[in-house]
């Protein structure tokens, strides 16, 4: 196959009839509530209504994925935002709570095949999550959206090109029946 028989799928950064749903920590609410403003922003910047955008508020970044999940059980979104934020303190209770989120969010991803994208800061400090949320690092909330603009597009372009995303065109995929270890 030459490269100009290659067939690259690719998402766009184009939210229009999109929905997203922004699932919010309120814990930590003054990060928080500007990675909202970062995430709505960019949606709308990218095409998305405002009436298309629905947030959920948590009280904590440990009942993200909890939330996450009923929000993608009801349907009706293109892509989920997860937005929190964690700062390391003295004790394990950071370590415990960043890997059960993330593990979490991506579960439910793959579960329901829809998008969620991660935006939940993990600092060691304040002015990390500061910087991180609009100031020197830039908003990682408008970050999480066009990544799930780009990801609800991406899945939108993996299922119109059906069975020749498989190279099978036209017919039915063969392979070879396998009865398991011989």
């Amino acid at each position: 196959m030459s490269n100009s028989e290659v067939r690259v799928l690719e998402g766009s950064l184009d939210a229009t009839g999109l929905r997203f749903a922004i699932v919010v920590a309120r814990f930590n609410s003054f990060v928080t509530e500007r990675l909202l403003e970062g995430a709505i922003d960019t949606l709308v910047r990218s095409g998305a209504k405002r009436g298309d955008i629905t947030v959920v508020r948590t009280p904590g970044a440990y009942e993200i994925p909890m939330v996450t999940g009923q929000v993608l059980a009801a349907g009706g979104h293109d892509a989920v935002i997860a937005l929190g934020c964690l700062i390391r303190g003295d004790t394990i209770h950071f370590d415990l709570i960043a890997g059960e989120v993330s593990k979490g969010i991506a579960q439910l991803g793959l579960a329901f095949n829809v998008p969620v994208t991660f935006g939940v800061l993990t600092t060691d400090t304040l002015e990390q999550a500061i910087n991180r949320a609009g100031a020197k690092a830039g908003n990682k909330g408008g970050e999480a959206a066009l990544a799930a603009i780009e990801q609800a597009r991406l899945y939108q372009a993996i299922a119109a090109s059906g069975p020749e995303l498989a190279g099978f065109e036209d017919e039915e995929p063969q392979g070879e029946e396998l009865d398991g270890p011989q």
